[in-house]
């Protein structure tokens, strides 16, 4: 059996804050980064048959890592190879979504180009299903929708090829959240468009996203904290309630948009907890909706 110390460049003890979009969390006990998928493999299988835990991080989006970090081994996935043939694009699991669809719009291929602004890798993409409102803005569209086939190390320490409807997608959830199956590569299936009007897209949906989402650039965030109450909004629900705006060490409901929790430099894991407890219970007992997270918490909690 493979010990951990086998895994080339681990090390220990490693801040992970600089590794999310959140610019929060403590120390992972053990820290790898893997650039193949061979690399990544041999790290879960030594995780698993060592019996230690192990967590998969790719663009630190989505999540909040606690102050105390995570036991066990976090293995960064930056394998990040990716090609196009055949109006489709297959790309490793740790490839960026933002790379993928610069690339696929400058070969005139659309359907990538609705996420843009999202930060995300592959994996992450559809672990949680990723979406994004239509250009009409009545529906959304989700990364599942355009998958085509993806090759996965399953719970056995097998690797196959699926197809979409193994993921079991809904809105904000798949199977990977439920299983331990890991994501090695991906092939989403592309429409021709040209270039000038898939970027046309691309410039409308980031206008949208920054007149009414705080972005990357000006605060430090995991996106939306709570998700969705079909006709309501959670937003608009701690909007309601007076909370936009609220402050709580250096992390800030947004004034911006309610459900989204702002890093103001400095913000705490803590601070952030006390934050999404706060809208909750208040949210709970003004109007009676029972808010649920949207993001992982990751890592030791009390």
């Amino acid at each position: 059996m493979a010990l951990i110390s086998s895994l080339p460049n681990l090390r220990r003890n490693v801040i992970l804050a600089p590794y999310t979009t959140y610019q929060i969390g403590g120390p992972a006990e053990y820290f790898v980064e893997v650039s193949t998928v061979d690399a990544l493999v041999r790290a879960v299988r030594v995780a698993r048959k060592n019996d230690i835990p192990y967590f998969l991080l790719g663009s630190g989006a989505n999540i909040l890592v606690s102050d105390t970090g995570i036991r066990g081994l976090v293995i960064h996935n930056r394998a990040r190879h990716a090609a196009l043939a055949n109006h489709r694009i297959t790309a490793e699991s740790g490839a960026i979504i933002a790379n993928l669809i610069e690339q696929t719009a400058s070969a005139g291929l659309s359907g990538l180009e609705h996420f843009v602004g999202i930060p995300s890798t592959v994996g992450g993409a559809l672990w949680q299903n990723l979406h994004f409102l239509a250009p009409d803005r009545t529906q959304t569209l989700f990364i599942g929708e355009i998958l085509d086939e993806a090759k996965i190390l399953d719970g056995e320490h097998t690797a196959h090829s699926v197809g979409p409807d193994y993921f079991q997608f809904r809105y904000d959830d798949s199977r990977l959240k439920h299983e331990p199956v890991v994501v090695l590569e991906a092939t989403f299936a592309l429409t021709p468009k040209s270039e000038a009007k898939i970027r046309q897209q691309m410039t409308e949906n980031m206008t949208w996203r920054r007149a009414k989402q705080p972005q990357l650039d000006e605060f430090a965030s995991c996106g939306s904290v709570f998700k969705k109450i079909e006709g309501v909004g959670a937003g608009r629900l701690i909007d309601q309630v007076g909370l936009k705006g609220e402050t709580i060490g250096r992390a800030q409901i947004s004034p911006k948009h309610a459900n989204y929790i702002v890093n103001l430099g400095g913000a705490t894991a803590r601070d952030v907890k006390a934050l999404i407890d706060l809208a909750h219970d208040t949210v709970l007992k003004q109007t009676g909706y029972d808010l649920h997270i949207e993001i992982s918490l990751v890592g030791e909690w009390e």
